[in-house]
């Protein structure tokens, strides 16, 4: 079982993870914690490991390939190691705001539904949309992105309206006021 930064940072060497990547996966890791943080602040049962591990380990599969499909990929990784099916489910729904089964049938993925839908799963994905390489940035930025990608915005700003819902406030800024 994986546990560590250490652990994590390992098995991204063993499959050929650049610097970039890694830290990337080290600043997402800190935006979700953040998060998780503020939800058991609040009272709700937050599995800190596997939002901290996933985090740690959700772009491993662009070692593989550069394209949506690396959440899949990674997925294979982290179940092929050790990581447990929670946080392989993770990884595999951190793509985009989610996709739904026809998407990823056009996508040539597997007709799956790939949407995050549990607390940690949501955390996970929103805090790496809430980066970019190794910046935490405005979330309006990714939202930005998706708009010009012509990427489904809608999803993208349910994703964040259902932890603002649920945390009280807006998810942004626990991470811009936790993570420097």
């Amino acid at each position: 079982m994986i546990t560590s930064e250490g652990e994590a940072t390992a098995l991204h060497r063993k499959y050929g993870s650049n610097e970039r990547i890694i830290e990337h996966c080290r600043t997402v890791a800190k935006a979700a914690m953040a998060l998780a943080e503020e939800f058991e602040k609040r009272g709700y049962g937050v599995d800190e490991r596997a939002v901290f591990v996933a985090a740690m380990l959700h772009d491993i599969g662009r070692s593989r390939v550069q394209t949506v499909s690396h959440g899949v990929e990674g997925a294979s990784i982290a179940e092929k190691e050790g990581a447990g099916k929670k946080v392989a489910e993770i990884i595999q729904r951190h793509v985009g705001a989610g996709i739904s089964p026809e998407e990823a049938k056009s996508l040539g993925m597997p007709a799956l539904d790939y949407i995050p839908r549990t607390l940690e799963e949501r955390i996970v994905c929103f805090a790496d949309k809430m980066v970019d390489g190794v910046k935490v940035r405005p979330f309006e930025e990714e939202v930005k992105r998706f708009t010009a990608k012509e990427h489904d915005v809608a999803r993208l700003l349910a994703l964040r309206e259902s932890l603002r819902e649920e945390l009280g406030e807006d998810p942004e800024r626990a991470v811009f006021d936790n993570v420097k």
